[in-house]
């Protein structure tokens, strides 16, 4: 008898009508979203046992074959990263044609130097037609230092010509009030993923209640080890639906530095290895801002220069 193949959730091993709906209800909607999981994820949400957990995760990996691939086959796979426009045509070009979805980009700088507009911008942006730099989609916003203004993204939504009241209707946001909450609703986000057809995320910032809550080298590990798990999540979801996450990271001064620019982003190591793509952004003359990209799996480093307007993000 044939082996019967696996293409929803049902058809895992160990897997009935009730623990499925559980699952569903948890945000687990797709055989991929099986796969990433951790056992305990399972054991906490659907009240599986441990070696069922194991085995439906197997099961799940073994459905999709996760395992080795050529780099040919990668390739191919990555046809269907996306990308939203920034609306700088320089800064787009200077991160490979706009945020990418499967990856995490990090804008870092000092306060002023344009973090929360951009990331203003990419909420509205990501809802533009395909052929316009959107993806079609709707943006998740967590606002962890109250800076989200939709007045803001009323006046970009016009000047890229989109309905002001419903580019508000697909912009979700929550206000995270410490980093546990930030957690859990990066946790909880893909039970609307799917269901509000998300290809955004942004966290803005990203690093502001941890740099607060653990203070001191004695906390740090503690700190850096949440941090670290924030962000895998972050990257979880990135890969599971196909969808772009933005986050926003302050900058420390490093007073032992005599020649360049004695500043670096917050979250160590931690956060320098997470993130795909890590721009620096510092002020110009007047409503020019400078971007540069640090980091990248595969650009060259360099800088673009862009103005923030009434209309939002420019080129000079």
């Amino acid at each position: 008898m044939a082996e019967k193949k696996i293409q929803k959730i049902e058809d895992l091993p160990g897997i009935g009508p009730t623990t499925a709906e559980k699952l569903r209800e948890a945000g687990y909607t797709t055989i991929e979203s099986i796969a990433v999981a951790s056992p305990a994820e399972l054991m906490e949400v659907a009240g599986l046992g441990e070696g069922t957990a194991i085995k439906v995760i197997n099961a799940a990996r073994d459905a999709l074959e996760m395992s080795w691939m050529s780099a040919k086959e990668l390739m191919e796979k990555r046809t269907i990263v996306g990308r939203i426009t920034t609306g700088s045509r320089a800064l787009d070009e200077l991160i490979g044609g706009g945020v990418e979805t499967q990856a995490i980009t990090e804008f870092y700088g000092k306060f002023g130097s344009g973090k929360t507009q951009i990331c203003h911008q990419l909420a509205v942006n990501v809802q533009l037609p395909m052929d316009k730099g959107g993806l079609d989609g709707n943006a998740l916003y967590i606002d962890t230092e109250n800076t989200f203004r939709p007045e803001r993204a009323v006046q970009m939504a016009k000047a890229v010509g989109l309905d002001p009241e419903k580019a508000l209707e697909h912009i979700y946001v929550a206000r995270a009030y410490n980093s546990d909450h930030q957690m859990v609703l990066v946790e909880k986000a893909r039970e609307i993923i799917e269901e509000k057809n998300i290809k955004l995320i942004v966290v803005d910032s990203l690093t502001a209640h941890f740099r607060a809550e653990y203070v001191g080298r004695g906390a740090l590990a503690e700190r850096q080890q949440k941090l670290n798990r924030h962000i895998h999540a972050l990257q979880k979801l990135a890969d599971t639906y196909n969808l772009a996450v933005v986050v926003t990271n302050q900058v420390m001064a490093k007073p032992d530095m005599f020649f360049g620019d004695p500043t670096e982003p917050v979250g160590g190591h931690v956060l320098g290895h997470a993130a795909t793509y890590r721009i620096y952004l510092r002020k110009g003359k007047g409503d020019k801002r400078i971007a540069r990209l640090v980091d990248s799996p595969h650009l060259p480093e360099g800088e673009a220069v862009f103005r923030i307007t009434m209309n939002g993000i420019e080129d000079e």
